[in-house]
């Protein structure tokens, strides 16, 4: 088992270039300027915990079989992301922003709104925050990440991390997410974090 501060490396750097620009980040964003941003913020950090809570269990389960084999899943897990988002970064164009995850979040949170009952309570704001949140990120990429990171290293390391990673994501998304849909080039963020992923790959591997 691996360190608590190998695990808050990882989790921090991983998740954190993971999640700027994803759509559960413009989620925040667009909540942010409907409502008050401390509130949307503590809604969205309290999703992301429990999803990376959730996660970290699933991935300990993994510790129910063989290690070797586990750890082989690892690498392949790590290595196989890397590949893929160096891949669809090759489709990217060097000009795309981020401005279809910022649509595509938009339409969430409009449809939401127009679903429920308005209410500007902060119960409301936090139910809010917290659901869309929480649903956008089942099963995205940074779910299957933070699985695959607690299954190869320390889970409270894996915990603190990508606590802090999200934490960190959510506050510049509810203070300037919106202005970052066409400043920041979807291609060398998915370029970034390919790249980190293959570099927990081959660290996994030589562990």
């Amino acid at each position: 088992m691996t360190s608590i501060l190998t695990g808050f490396t990882a989790g921090l750097l991983l998740i954190t270039v993971s999640e700027l620009g994803d759509k559960s980040f413009f989620i925040s964003a667009i909540l942010a300027t409907r409502h008050p941003r401390r509130w949307v913020f503590v809604g969205v950090n309290a999703a992301l915990f429990v999803m990376t809570i959730l996660s970290v269990v699933i991935g300990q389960f993994s510790t129910l079989f063989p290690q070797r084999y586990v750890h082989y899943l690892a690498i392949v897990l790590f290595l196989g992301f890397g590949f893929k988002l160096f891949y669809d970064a090759a489709r990217m164009k060097s000009s795309d922003g981020l401005e279809d995850e910022c649509h595509e979040a938009l339409e969430t949170v409009n449809h939401h709104a127009n679903s429920t009952v308005v209410d500007a309570s902060i119960g409301a704001v936090l139910t809010q925050a917290f659901t869309l949140t929480f649903v956008a990120e089942w099963g995205d990429r940074t779910q299957l990440a933070t699985i695959t990171l607690s299954a190869a290293n320390h889970p409270l390391g894996v915990v603190a991390g990508a606590t802090v990673g999200h934490a960190i994501c959510a506050a510049i998304a509810v203070v300037c997410g919106k202005l970052m849909a066409g400043r920041i080039s979807e291609r060398w963020l998915t370029v970034a974090g390919g790249g980190l992923f293959l570099i927990f790959g081959v660290v996994t591997a030589m562990g």
